[in-house]
Parts: structure tokens; sequence; C-alpha cells
């Protein structure tokens, strides 16, 4: 499986940019996906995730509201959709394959497959 991040860059506080992985060798399906980002300095840590089947999400306490995970089998790819858009937001943004259960999703060691990761900075 690999997994290609895109749609990073600069955006102003307030706006929305829409951040996209592409899933080759494999399925949409075969996984659970999920949004990691990386600020400077700090620790990865979770964003958004869904289920195998999209019957589910997961958010983190800081972008509940404001970020929406989704994603399209056929293309192959899911998307996080990020609105009202903070300072507090940049970060290098991952996507990551695997098979966590629902109460692990924010565990990185359970993802077995990451993209290479794209970089959102906010403005204010």
């Amino acid at each position: 499986v690999q997994l290609q991040a895109s749609g990073g860059g600069l955006a102003q506080a307030g706006g929305s940019q829409r951040l996209s992985c592409a899933v080759s060798v494999g399925s949409v399906s075969d996984y659970v996906i999920s949004w990691f980002r990386q600020a400077p300095g700090k620790e990865r840590v979770f964003v958004a995730g869904m289920s195998r089947r999209g019957s589910s999400t997961q958010y983190a306490d800081s972008v509940k509201g404001r970020f929406t995970i989704s994603k399209d089998g056929l293309k192959s790819a899911v998307y996080l959709q990020m609105n009202s858009l903070k300072p507090e937001d940049t970060a290098v943004y991952y996507c990551a394959a695997g098979r966590p259960v629902y109460s692990a999703y924010d565990q990185t060691s359970l993802y077995y497959y990451w993209g290479q990761g794209t970089l959102v900075t906010v403005s204010s």
C-alpha cells in the first residue's frame, strides 16, 4: 500500500483547504485511513479517522466541527476538508493506513503505512 498526501499550502486564518490522500496498491476499504499532523517541535498527533467501510469517523477535539474526513472509493482517495482554519492548524499533515480499533485511532504505532506529508501553513 502506498499513500500520497497532497493539497497543502498557504492559507489565511478563517479560510479553507482540502487535503487529498491517494491510496495505491490497495483499497481505501481495506484499512482505517486517518490524518495526523505534526507541528514544528511537537509530536505527531491524530486529527481525523475513518473506518474501513466509511460508516464511522472520529475527530480530535481541536478540529471537531471544522474538519471533515471523507473518501471516494472509486478514486481510492481520502480527503480532509479543513474549514475555519486557525494559525495553530499549521503543521505537516500525514495520511496513514492501518487496522486499529475505533478506540485506538489516535495511536500512531498501529498504522502500517504513511504518506510523505504535506505542509499546511495558516497565516493570521
